[in-house]
C-alpha cells in the first residue's frame, strides 16, 4: 500500500547489485516502486547514469549505500544528483546512511578536511536535503548549506540488546577509549547499566597530536625564534599502562562505537576485558565497514558477537564470519522519507535524543 502522496520518485544510485538490498527494503515499506535508472561503468571506468522516467516537478530521493569502491560510489551519486537537477526535479534528497570520508573531518597536519570538500561537491551538484545516520562527528552537519537529518541507530541496537541478550541485566557497557565514552554513557543510561572505560597505551586514532595544532611544525633552529620570545613547550603525551576504569569481572561486556572498520582496537579491547574477567563480549556499531581481513580476525578473537546495522552491505563478511549479526534500519529511513515528502515534522524521529547523544 502506498503511504505517501504522489510525486515521489525513489532511485538507487548503485551500479553494484549487492548494494541495492537496502533500497528495496525502503521501497517495500513505502509501498512504491523503485525508479527506473541505469547506472553502469564504461569500459574506460567512467560512470554513466541514464534516468529512464520523468522527474520534472517531483521529490526525488536518491539512496546510496557505500560499496568497497567508495570513490565510484561518490561519482555515481554526484552524477545522478546533477542529472535530476538538469531534469527539473522539484527537490533532490540524498539518503546516505553511511557518509563516506566522515573520518576525515579534522585537519591532519598538511592534509585537508575531505569531508568538507565532499559536502561542498554534493551541494554544488544539486542536493537540496540530506538524510544520513550516526555521523562520525555531529559537527559535520555544519559543512553543508542544506538541511541535514542525522538519524540515530541506537534505538535498534538497544532493542537488540534487550531482546537477543537474555541476561543483559548482568552486562556493562564498555568504551574502548575515552573518546567513545559519551556513546557508552548514552547506552548505559538508557539500559540502566554500569559503564567501563578502557584507557591506556594503545594509541588513539583520533589523537590531538594530529588535529592540525602542530602545523606549522615546531621550529628546529632555536636561533630562528626572536630572542625576546620564550614560547613554552607543550609537554608530550605519555599514555599510562592499559587500565579498565570500571568493574567487568563476571559480567557481559558490550563494546559500543559508531564505526567498526579496522578491528585491531576492538580485538585488543576484547583481550583486555577477558583478562579482567568478562565472560562474554559483544561489539555494537552502527556502520560495519569490516575492511580487509576483519571477518577472519573477529572469528579467531575473544569476541562472541559483532552486531552492526545494514547501512553498509556486508553479506560476504557474514558468510566468512558467523559471529557478525545485522540489524535492519530501513524502517527509520523509510519513515524519514515519508515525513519529508509529506511535509510532516521530523521531531518524532529525534524524541528523547539529547545534545550529547
Amino acid at each position: 500500500m502506498n503511504i505517501t502522496k504522489g510525486g515521489l520518485v525513489l532511485f538507487s544510485a548503485n551500479s553494484n547489485s549487492s548494494c541495492m538490498e537496502l533500497s528495496k527494503r525502503i521501497a517495500e515499506r513505502l509501498g512504491v516502486e523503485m525508479g527506473k535508472v541505469l547506472v553502469y561503468q564504461e569500459p574506460n571506468r567512467e560512470t554513466r547514469v541514464q534516468i529512464q522516467e520523468s522527474v520534472r516537478g517531483k521529490d526525488v530521493f536518491i539512496i546510496q549505500t557505500v560499496s568497497k569502491d567508495v570513490n565510484t560510489t561518490i561519482m555515481e551519486l554526484l552524477i545522478m544528483v546533477y542529472a535530476c537537477k538538469t531534469s527539473c526535479a522539484k527537490s533532490i534528497i540524498g539518503v546516505i546512511p553511511y557518509f563516506p570520508y566522515s573520518k576525515q573531518c579534522k585537519m591532519r597536519k598538511r592534509g585537508s578536511i575531505v569531508c568538507k570538500l565532499l559536502a561542498s561537491m554534493m551541494c554544488k551538484a544539486g542536493l537540496t536535503h540530506l538524510i544520513t545516520m550516526d555521523l562520525h562527528q555531529k559537527e559535520i552537519q555544519g559543512f553543508f548549506n542544506i538541511p541535514v537529518d542525522n538519524l540515530r541507530a541506537s534505538p535498534f541496537l538497544l532493542q537488540y540488546i534487550q531482546e537477543e541478550i537474555p541476561d543483559y541485566r548482568n552486562a556493562v557497557i564498555v568504551a574502548k577509549s575515552p573518546a567513545s565514552a559519551k556513546r557508552a554513557q548514552s547506552f548505559a543510561e538508557r539500559l540502566r547499566l554500569g559503564i567501563a572505560v578502557i584507557h591506556g597505551e594503545a594509541q588513539d586514532a583520533e589523537s590531538d597530536m594530529v588535529d592540525g595544532r602542530h602545523s606549522p611544525p615546531t621550529a628546529k633552529n632555536v636561533a630562528a625564534i626572536h630572542p625576546s620570545l620564550e614560547i613554552p613547550m607543550l609537554i608530550p603525551k605519555e599514555k599510562p599502562p592499559i587500565t579498565v576504569v570500571g568493574d567487568v569481572g563476571g559480567r557481559i561486556a558490550i563494546i559500543v562505537d559508531d564505526i567498526i572498520d579496522d578491528v585491531d582496537s576492538f580485538l585488543a579491547a576484547a583481550e583486555t576485558l577477558k583478562e579482567r574477567g568478562a565472560y562474554k563480549i559483544f561489539v555494537m556499531a552502527t556502520h560495519g565497514l569490516l575492511s580487509s581481513d576483519a571477518p577472519r580476525l573477529i572469528e579467531e578473537s575473544a569476541i562472541d558477537e559483532v552486531v552492526v546495522t545494514n547501512t553498509i552491505p556486508h553479506e560476504i563478511q557474514k558468510l566468512q564470519c558467523p559471529k557478525i549479526k545485522t540489524v535492519d534500519i530501513s524502517m527509520i529511513l523509510s519513515e524519514a522519507i515519508r515525513r519529508i515528502h509529506n511535509g510532516e515534522s521530523m521531531s518524532y524521529l529525534f524524541r528523547n535524543i539529547g545534545l550529547d547523544d
